[in-house]
């Protein structure tokens, strides 16, 4: 067929209609594909020109029905994207060779895996691999990247010599249960010991805990989030990538999508926590803190949307980026993707020995990871503890808490 294809820079040179059409054909209801989530990271200057995220997005036009696209930016650094090419940048550089800008297709600061070629047929797909090889070539860059692809695509890209480099989420699933106990019961008796401790600690701190949902959470609500989030990072010595504006439009424009957690203390806001969510699928996002509290970071961006899950039947919670300490907590391990073109062959080389390496290193990484499985075994005795439960007693050591971080 003969598409009209294009890039274009702003999502509205698309429109709304179209696009929402587009991924209505795809059957993927990842709420980070919306329309009004890229468009709130655009229209509020989080993710663009300025920011090191220049959007232009490849689109195929079939007469008036747009038929393909993909999320597509020039980035100017490596921040942000959850996939790790820092060192192919320096190697660049050593060698008086420039590794930005360079083509990458994410949704941005957002590690979920979801559709990157957005396409009404198999036919419509291949069209948009071609317009994307061809405007690697045009564009001159070191490299193009797609990050958090589903396998099916990663491998498509594969086919069109692009290199995959795979890595390790940690993802909890919902098998059904009743409430927080039920689901505690499934765990090892160390694990669910420290889970009853690390909860009491929160309670025993005086703090207490609020659920606000869509229309619900009010712009107060937001502004004191995004005050726990920029102090975070403000703590970290690094500067957020979202600013208030944006938590605002996806506030007002995505409310079926959005959860806070808001935590108090003597009647004065200590932390919250931003979750996205779908029918089926919990997506752990962002959380701050204005003060520590041992154990809060827990309490706010996991047990507390757990048991949001539970509540509402949700089947997945994507915990997010980062963290073994996840698997103590129900989380188990899942495989992503992503997909690198370098245009140097040296490069392309030697990253694809790299790539052979780092590969045989993540499955040995999840072996291991599923030998560490924190449930109990099919007999429903807990490992290592001969049978033995709780007793009642919730007491005893607790986890040590990871390094904090906005992003999870």
């Amino acid at each position: 067929m003969n598409y009209r294809t294009g890039i274009v820079s702003s999502l509205a040179e698309v429109g709304e209609a179209a696009w929402t059409a587009l991924l209505a054909a795809q059957g993927d209801a990842n709420p980070f594909l919306s329309y009004t989530f890229l468009h709130a990271l655009h229209a509020s200057g989080s993710a663009c020109a300025d920011t090191g995220w220049q959007p232009q997005y490849l689109v195929l036009w079939d007469g008036p029905v747009l038929a393909a696209a993909m999320p597509l930016y020039v980035k100017s650094h490596s921040y942000g994207e959850y996939v790790f090419d820092w060192a192919w940048a320096d190697a660049y550089q050593r060698h008086g060779l420039e590794y930005y800008p360079k083509l990458l297709s994410a949704i941005p600061f957002t590690p979920v895996t979801g559709a990157r070629l957005l396409a009404r047929g198999p036919a419509e797909r291949a069209a948009l691999v071609e317009l994307l090889c061809a405007q690697q070539q045009a564009a001159g860059m070191s490299s193009t990247h797609v990050l958090f692809p589903p396998e099916e695509q990663a491998h498509q890209l594969q086919e069109a010599g692009f290199m995959l480099r795979s890595g390790v989420q940690f993802h909890w699933l919902n098998d059904g249960y009743q409430d927080f106990d039920q689901f505690l019961a499934t765990l090892e008796h160390k694990k669910r010991k420290n889970i009853r401790a690390e909860r009491r600690k929160v309670r025993e701190a005086g703090v207490t805990l609020r659920q606000a949902r869509g229309a619900a959470i009010t712009e107060a609500d937001w502004r004191l989030f995004h005050r726990c989030y920029a102090n975070t990072y403000a703590e970290h010595r690094s500067s957020p990538y979202l600013n208030l504006d944006f938590f605002l439009r996806v506030g007002r424009t995505m409310p079926d999508n959005v959860m806070l957690v808001l935590a108090e203390r003597d009647g004065r806001p200590v932390a919250s926590s931003l979750v996205f969510h779908t029918a089926d699928t919990l997506y752990g996002r962002y959380w701050g803190a204005l003060e520590h509290i041992p154990c809060l970071h827990f309490e706010t961006a996991y047990y507390q949307p757990l048991e949001f899950c539970i509540a509402q039947g949700i089947a997945t919670f994507e915990g997010g980026a980062q963290g073994e300490h996840k698997m103590a907590r129900g989380f188990l391990p899942q495989k992503t993707w992503s997909a690198h073109w370098l245009a140097h062959p040296d490069f392309a080389d030697a990253i694809e020995r790299f790539l052979a390496r780092e590969g045989g290193g993540i499955e040995a990484y999840l072996d291991e990871l599923n030998e560490r499985n924190p449930f109990r075994d099919q007999a429903g005795r807990d490992r290592g503890q001969d049978g033995e439960g709780d007793a009642g007693n919730d007491g005893g050591s607790v986890s040590a808490a990871p390094s904090s971080a906005a992003d999870r």
